[in-house]
């Protein structure tokens, strides 16, 4: 029958057992671990605050609360009639005896007459005897002086004004704790309650050595057994404070602090769980959350708070309310605090800046160096804090804040130093522990003192929230151990944050695949420069040389796809997060702008590289100065041999060249913006007028801040994304103002050199490639330019008057300005002339006159044929002249290579500047954005920035002329000293 009977039973507990097994599992998996707020003074008459559970338990029978609110005692006129544990059991004294005696476990008659508790009243000066000097409870009282004479079971009390009776967990027909029975701490364990063998050593893991703790000594094996055998609930407070104090660490060993209270939460898995919360066992403090592995994920990032965050609207929510329930160091409930003050932050501070750290969005940071003397006068004992989150409505209820603490170890190891899967999470901590490192008595200067060196709470967005949500909050807190030599002249830091993230990995995946795309398109771009390169270049062969262009294009086009992501990705940032309404973005941290800095700096070293190679080509570039001018008359000399005069052509003037070498010398750094103004205003807009406030790590776009507010610190994205895009926005304004005003009607410099050549009867031919350049046609419709003032009024009078051909290449056309692709043929002739050039190598300025005859002669004849050139006198060296086509404009590169006669392409654009600073504003532009940017991301500092952007452009502004006019005075035969 028994054998048959046992498989019966179990299928027929089989059902409820695996259905109550999935729905304990799917519990622990689903519970959001949010408990409703309760204080003392919310428990009602008959009801007590639990200060295990923190909620109001219901009073038993005939009972209700003490004036404390912490536990029950017997209702007047009830005596106590036994205790089990924690709770009691009242009964009503009899007709005869009505009074209840003071200690409540009996009732008596009174000499005189009753409280209003319904105890004897004795006169002033007496004291109320209710027992004799054997301890017996009296019919009567008396109110005489206690009789401390034996057998009385009684002891005087610590304040002496009354008799009481022996501890309740003595034995009961003595006052003495004999052995076999254990005394501690005042009260009576019976024998095997608990190991007196406890290790009351404090573990300091960061100084390597460990010490037995007087505190420990006095109190841990009194504690723990307190809360094993009677459910003392404020001893299972102490214990569970004294595991705080020892970093919550825990091992094999089972006889330190932590040991002891996991020794009894095992023991309390038989029973009912506080607040239904798993981890929080009936009379126990709630330490830890479990160590099932990857709990700490589930507990962080699975269950959003129940609560939005709102930065502007009617129902603005941007309050973080944190409470703390406060203990002491011997387990004893003080009360709840408003956390935002003080309480969680040493370092001193304003009340102002101390709140600020709970406004939502504010990310807040206060450090300080405090003494450790200070610390000793201050903190003569622990504080320990349950902190809870406020969730709001009608009932308010309270979520718990999960606590890392960083100096947790695991059998020796620091598990909380890694990554989430290995994380233990807990729940109590505190600030200042001086009380544990004293070794020998408690009024002994400690040896070492523990101090929370960092307290972070962080908040980290639900993924894709529009309400605001975030997960439960963590507070991480790290402390340090600090061995005392000097009390008088140590300090330890400490710092005080909240902190605010997101996940990034869905913006970093966008970043990644934008910089993948664009960077393949900057590939495509650069080779198609490099093609045409080679085109203009007239060299059909890949070499070392076309590998190492290829490379400086896609440097300069790689910068600007990182620099157009990074300054798109810091005015996302700045646009999203200082404007939302409900909170759906948050700033990255400092640690995850790395590799955005990085991506800035990666954008400025290749536009460095970029700047330095248009800068050399612009150094090198071959001109040329065609004079059209041909003598009027011929002037008469005398022959010295034959003593008879001779008619010589009249000498063309030099100072036309001059005029128009000088001009061309002088536009060589014109540039479309003013960049002084540029760095103005930039200041202005940043400093004067506060646009630097909104780089600020908090959700307020508000440019003054008040002084005695507390000012968060910078985002390096913010401030680059408003740097970045303010110095572009104002360098945009200045091209618009140039371009469409100021050019149009006050001056425009390109326009009026083409004009001065034309003037001044004198062509430039400009050779940016070997077979690629410029043509600016300045050759004089009226024939010469070497004219007195009168005749040349009259002859700019006619032009205004239409009255002679337009000044184009070709007949009745305007175009002076060409792009000009050259054949082989005509670019060997040119070299072949120039190569006599002693000024080609350098000239000095007293130069010998055979080689001055003979630079004189190669400039003669390099005048000539150019000239010749455009006039088509060399058949086999002849040009066309044809519009480029819209295709060609846009991507820079010539279809037709000129293989039998050069391309003269119309370029109403006076693209020629392409070899000026004036053509190349955009690569200076972003240049001096990423300069300027780069400088204050290192230094914090704008005026620095501005300051060092303004020293590097005058030094670059002078690299840029002194070796543009040395190479106008080698290419040219103009003497430097007429380049003023």
């Amino acid at each position: 029958m028994a054998t048959g009977t046992l498989p019966f039973a179990v299928r027929r507990y089989e059902v409820p057992l695996i259905l109550f097994l999935v729905m304990y599992v799917d519990l622990l998996n689903c519970q959001q671990f949010i408990v409703p707020f309760k204080a003392p003074s919310d428990c009602g008459v008959e009801e007590f605050f639990d200060i295990s559970s923190l909620s109001c338990v219901r009073c038993g029978p005939n009972q209700r609360r003490s004036t404390t609110g912490l536990s029950c005692i017997c209702k007047t006129g009830y005596q106590t009639l036994a205790t089990n544990k924690s709770t009691i059991t009242c009964q009503q004294c009899p007709p005869d005896k009505p009074a209840v005696t003071k200690g409540g476990f009996g009732c008596i008659r009174c000499p005189g007459s009753l409280s209003d508790e319904g105890k004897c009243q004795c006169p002033p000066g007496n004291v109320l005897v209710e027992r004799d000097v054997s301890g017996n409870l009296l019919d009567e009282a008396r109110c005489e002086m206690c009789d401390g004479n034996a057998p009385a079971l009684s002891v005087p009390n610590n304040s002496g004004d009354r008799c009481e009776r022996c501890q309740a967990t003595f034995i009961e027909t003595l006052c003495v704790c004999n052995p076999p029975n254990v005394l501690a701490g005042g009260l009576c364990f019976p024998p095997g309650s608990l190991s007196t063998n406890v290790n009351p050593s404090v573990n300091y893991a960061q100084l390597k050595f460990s010490v037995q703790s007087a505190w420990f000594v006095k109190n841990l094996y009194s504690s723990s057994a307190a809360c094993l055998v009677f459910s003392n609930l404020t001893a299972c407070q102490a214990l569970g404070n004294m595991c705080v104090m020892n970093m919550h660490s825990f091992s094999g060993v089972s006889t330190d602090a932590c040991g002891l209270f996991n020794t009894i939460f095992r023991s309390r898995a038989a029973l009912s769980s506080t607040q239904d919360i798993s981890y929080w066992r009936v009379n126990l403090p709630w330490l830890y959350y479990g160590d099932e592995p990857g709990l700490a994920s589930r507990v962080l990032q699975t269950d959003p708070v129940p609560i939005g965050f709102q930065i502007r609207g009617r129902n603005q929510n941007i309050d973080i309310k944190l409470l703390a329930a406060v203990y002491n160091v011997r387990g004893e409930f003080l009360r709840w605090e408003q956390v935002g003050g003080s309480n969680l932050q040493l370092c001193p501070e304003t009340t102002i800046k101390q709140a600020a750290a709970f406004s939502f969005g504010t990310a807040y940071q206060q450090s300080c160096d405090l003494s450790v003397a200070e610390l000793l006068a201050t903190h003569p004992e622990p504080l320990f804090y349950d902190v809870f989150m406020v969730l709001g409505g009608e009932n308010r209820r309270l979520l718990p804040l999960p606590t890392l603490v960083y100096n947790q170890q695991y059998n020796g190891q620091f598990i909380n130093q890694e990554s989430m899967k290995n994380w233990y999470l807990s729940r109590r901590m505190f600030l200042v522990d001086t009380l544990s490192g004293r070794e020998k008595s408690m009024s002994a200067l400690p040896k070492v003192i523990r101090v929370a060196s960092s307290v972070k709470i962080r908040f980290q967005l639900v993924p894709r929230t529009r309400e605001g949500q975030v997960f439960p909050p963590l507070m991480t807190v790290t402390y340090r151990d600090v061995p005392i030599t000097d009390v008088n002249t140590q300090t330890v830091s400490t710092m005080f944050a909240v902190e605010y993230e997101m996940d990034l990995n869905e913006a970093r995946v966008k970043t990644d695949t934008a910089l993948g795309v664009m960077g393949g398109v900057a590939v495509l771009y650069s080779l198609l420069k490099t093609v045409s390169w080679k085109r203009r270049i007239a060299s059909p062969l890949i070499d070392v040389e076309t590998m190492l262009k290829f490379l400086l294009f896609y440097a300069g086009d790689l910068a600007n796809v990182f620099f157009a992501v990074t300054v798109g990705t810091g005015l996302y940032w700045l646009i999203f997060y200082k404007a939302q309404r409900f909170v759906s973005v948050l700033l990255p941290l400092p640690a995850q702008e790395e590799q955005f800095v990085t991506y800035i700096s990666c954008a400025f070293a290749l536009k460095a590289v970029q700047f330095l190679h248009k800068l050399v080509l612009q150094v090198s570039v071959d001109v040329f100065f065609i004079d059209w001018e041909r003598p009027r008359s011929k002037a008469n000399r005398t022959v010295q041999a034959t003593g008879k005069p001779k008619r010589d052509p009249s000498p063309v003037s030099i100072w036309r060249t001059y005029f128009v070498a000088n001009e061309w010398n002088e536009i060589q750094t014109k540039r479309k913006i003013n960049p002084t103004f540029q760095i103005m205003a930039v200041l202005f807009f940043l400093e004067v007028l506060g646009f630097s406030n909104l780089a600020l790590r908090d959700p307020w776009p508000t440019l003054n801040r008040s002084s005695q507010a507390y000012t968060p610190s910078y985002s390096l994205m913010l401030r680059y994304g408003l740097a970045a895009t303010l110095w572009l926005c104002i360098g945009l304004l200045q091209v618009i103002y140039f371009t469409v005003f100021h050019e149009h009607f006050v001056e425009d410099k390109i326009r009026q050199f083409v004009d001065l050549c034309s003037v001044s009867n004198i062509s430039v031919l400009l050779l940016s490639h070997r077979c690629f350049g410029y043509y600016i046609h300045g050759r004089s419709v009226h024939g010469h330019a070497d004219t007195n003032m009168e005749e040349m009024n009259h002859n700019l009078r006619r032009e205004g008057e239409s009255l002679c051909s337009p000044r184009g290449l070709l007949p009745n056309t305007d175009i002076q300005t060409f792009q000009v692709s050259l054949t082989n043929c005509l670019r060997v002739q040119y070299e072949r002339i120039r190569e006599s050039f002693s000024g080609r190598r350098g000239q000095s300025r007293l130069m010998d006159a055979c080689s001055f005859d003979q630079n004189i002669k190669a400039y003669h004849t390099m005048n000539q044929f150019l000239g010749s050139i455009i006039d088509h006198a060399h058949p086999d060296m002849d040009y066309i002249v044809r519009d480029k086509l819209m295709f060609e404009r846009v991507i820079g590169m010539e279809f037709l290579e000129p293989s039998e006669k050069s391309i003269f392409y119309n370029d109403e654009a006076h693209s020629f500047s392409d070899v000026l600073f004036y053509g190349n504003e955009a690569t200076l532009l972003i240049f001096d954005t990423l300069f300027f940017c780069v400088v204050d991301l290192g230094a914090q500092s704008f005026v620095l920035a501005a300051v060092l952007t303004y020293m590097q452009q005058m030094i670059f502004r002078l690299i840029r002329n002194t070796l543009g006019r040395k190479n106008l005075k080698n290419k040219t035969l103009v003497d430097e000293r007429f380049l003023i």
